[in-house]
């Protein structure tokens, strides 16, 4: 299957680049992958879309500020780390500019309370760092670091929380769960409040966010794995929901990709707690064993997460959708509007 199948026309304009001032303003477009009928409302709505009896699962990862500025030691070039995941201790995966001139044995300097050595290079860009420091390294980070916004977003965020989900708790993400940065407590408690069951499970975003597809068949693509975690309580939730016919909705690729991961790990069986590592890769002709319904923003032509919403709709419903919404001037990707697929 070609990449270009998934190809569409963007305007530069309509990638959002600053989150709207509040978070339930977003517009939302509601997609029937039955029939493909659309419809236009706006994100505080989504309560409506949602019926009594159904599970509601976020994805309760928490973003760290993982962007660092430093300087080459050898000749004090200006250097750059993006950490993508803890791999033991205090040695990270991370991404690194500029990348030809930050190979094995570089040494980089953040200040006078930080540095990094590269341990060694990945095939797909990434590096592994060791950092050696004086005090708590998650205060280091803290002091230091900046909030990892996409490439496209150019002003600084003064708030760090509206890179955050309201639900956030699990550090570990390079990355946030954008679909969720719509919700507000207020709104969780109202769908609760309809008989909707809401649930938590936990994936750290990692460079799977941040690669763009370089080959032209899709099923030639590699997803670069990342950690997710799932307790007993949301199990025995999602497996009561599965028993009674219950819907299950995602909010977010990131949710959609681990309800998934289980749904294969414990395929025919009930779902237990589980973690580990999932580079799970859904694209059309993917049979869904646990989502049933999906709230995501709107992605880029080309993307992963582009097959992966046609997975579930269907090329042809998802094609029509992202037409109507570049049509109406929906905002797309991480501060954009968001989608409703049932």
């Amino acid at each position: 299957m070609n990449v270009d199948l998934y190809d569409f026309e963007l305007p530069e304009e309509l990638i959002a680049q600053t989150p709207l001032p509040e978070r339930t303003a977003s517009r939302l477009l509601t997609l029937n992958k039955q029939d493909g009928s659309i419809a236009h409302r706006t994100f505080k709505d989504i309560a409506d879309e949602l019926q009594p009896g159904d599970t509601l699962v976020l994805n309760d990862t928490r973003v760290i500020p993982a962007r660092l500025f430093g300087v080459k030691e050898e000749t004090g070039a200006k250097a750059e780390v993006l950490l993508l995941k803890n791999l033991q201790g205090d040695t990270w995966e991370a991404l690194v500019k500029p990348g030809k001139k930050l190979k094995k044995g570089s040494v980089i300097r953040f200040g006078d309370e930080l540095q990094a050595v590269i341990e060694d290079e990945g095939e797909m860009g990434e590096r592994k760092l060791t950092f050696t420091y004086q005090g708590i390294f998650q205060e280091i980070l803290d002091r230091l670091g900046q909030m990892p916004l996409p490439p496209y977003i150019k002003e600084k965020l003064d708030d760090k929380e509206r890179y955050q989900t309201v639900y956030s708790k699990h550090e570990g993400s390079a990355a946030a769960p954008t679909a969720g940065l719509h919700f507000t407590e207020e709104l969780l408690d109202q769908i609760r409040a309809k008989g909707v069951t809401v649930a938590f499970i936990t994936l750290h975003v990692g460079l799977g966010t941040f690669r763009p597809m370089s080959v032209e068949r899709v099923e030639d693509h590699v997803m670069h794995a990342e950690y997710y975690s799932v307790n007993q309580e949301t199990a025995d939730i999602l497996n009561e929901a599965r028993a009674r016919g219950g819907r299950i909705v995602a909010v977010g690729t990131t949710s959609c990709r681990t309800l998934e991961t289980i749904g294969t790990r414990f395929e025919g069986g009930l779902l237990e707690a589980c973690s580990g590592w999932t580079d799970i890769f859904i694209y059309p002709g993917y049979t869904f064993k646990v989502v049933n319904a999906l709230i995501t923003n709107f992605h880029l032509p080309k993307s992963t997460l582009v097959m992966l919403v046609s997975a579930l709709a269907g090329r042809e419903h998802i094609l029509n959708a992202y037409a109507e919404a570049v049509k109406e001037r929906y905002r797309f990707f991480s501060f954009g509007d968001a989608m409703f697929i049932y």
